[in-house]
């Protein structure tokens, strides 16, 4: 069996039975898209056919091997109620190489081409569902699906640049402080932390009331911009200076709320602001075996990701858009 999809008038094809339930897996094809194969009188809402499962199984009628169809054109179909096909297929069908941004070959050759892109396999390097999503993709890329993995020093620079921020949100108190003359040797002591503790508030107290008051508004400035284009676009500004966005493992869109907020950023700093307060080596051992087991991983996958269940991948618009809802 031959199948054919369609999406935004742009159609592909031929895909088996068998690649057209892995791309309804992994969410290349979805239920809103069109579909036609042999013994299908017109095309036809993918949902429609599978009762809007993530899986096709066929009439046994619809299974039978089929001559393919006249209207299959240079690997495409036209659709099967239009009368006029021949006058205007070079407007409506597009062939497999120019959909998937290959060099076109000559026409001589199409009885070739159709023979050898019927074996045809779609990867994350040509994907239905996400036509523009690889775009920006290198050589260098891993890609997965629909979407380009965040290369590990973009996480890294991500990472430091969101540091970059918090300091100089303190600037003003670290400025300050160094006016004063602060007793270092009070906050070594690890086992006395209520020393430690007096001693910080009595140096705040020190502290002129509008320096206080600046650097409360900066951080807490800061932490508020963050949580926004956090829940908002799954991205810390360190991330969206860089380009990279937090998604679902699963959908490639949007993490939900509790995977965003109450997970890798809520839950993460306070670890770290844990760690850090024993010492400082101990939160930054943990942030690099963080990053040493996603650059090992084929995901890109630290301890962070599979904590949330998330990747971080190159930024693009599609991942913004909400799954509709199956009714």
């Amino acid at each position: 069996m031959q199948i054919f999809l369609a999406r935004n008038n742009v159609q592909a094809g031929p895909y088996t039975l068998d690649q057209l339930n892995i791309m309804l897996t992994s969410g290349e094809v979805q239920l809103d898209d069109l579909i036609w194969h042999e013994g299908l009188d017109q095309w036809q809402r993918v949902g429609n056919l599978t009762n809007n499962q993530a899986f096709y199984r066929p009439a046994a009628a619809h299974i039978a091997t089929h001559e393919v169809n006249d209207s299959i054109i240079n690997n495409v179909t036209i659709f099967p109620e239009d009368d006029d096909a021949d006058a205007n297929k070079d407007k409506k069908s597009v062939s497999l190489d120019r959909l998937y941004g290959k060099p076109e070959r000559s026409k001589n050759t199409t009885k070739t081409d159709m023979t050898t892109n019927r074996q045809y396999k779609p990867t994350g390097n040509a994907s239905l569902n996400k036509p523009g999503a690889n775009k920006n993709a290198t050589a260098n890329d891993k890609v997965i699906g629909n979407v380009v993995l965040a290369p590990i020093m973009s996480r890294v620079l991500a990472t430091i640049l969101n540091g970059l921020l918090y300091v100089l949100a303190i600037f003003p108190l670290v400025m300050a402080l160094t006016k004063m003359d602060v007793d270092y040797s009070k906050f070594q002591n690890i086992q006395n932390m209520d020393v430690a503790y007096q001693y910080s508030v009595k140096l705040m107290e020190s502290l002129p009331s509008s320096t206080l008051m600046i650097s409360q508004v900066m951080v807490f400035g800061l932490f508020a911009l963050q949580l926004i284009f956090i829940t908002l676009r799954g991205q810390s500004l360190g991330k969206l200076i860089t380009g990279i966005r937090v998604v679902d493992q699963t959908t490639h869109r949007l993490p939900s709320f509790t995977k965003l907020i109450g997970m890798r950023t809520l839950l993460l700093f306070i670890i770290y602001n844990l760690l850090f307060s024993f010492t400082s080596f101990l939160g930054f051992v943990i942030i690099a075996i963080h990053y040493y087991m996603a650059s090992k991983s084929p995901e890109n996958i630290g301890w962070h990701d599979k904590l949330a269940k998330t990747l971080v991948v190159k930024a693009d618009s599609s991942q913004l858009v909400k799954e509709p809802k199956i009714k």
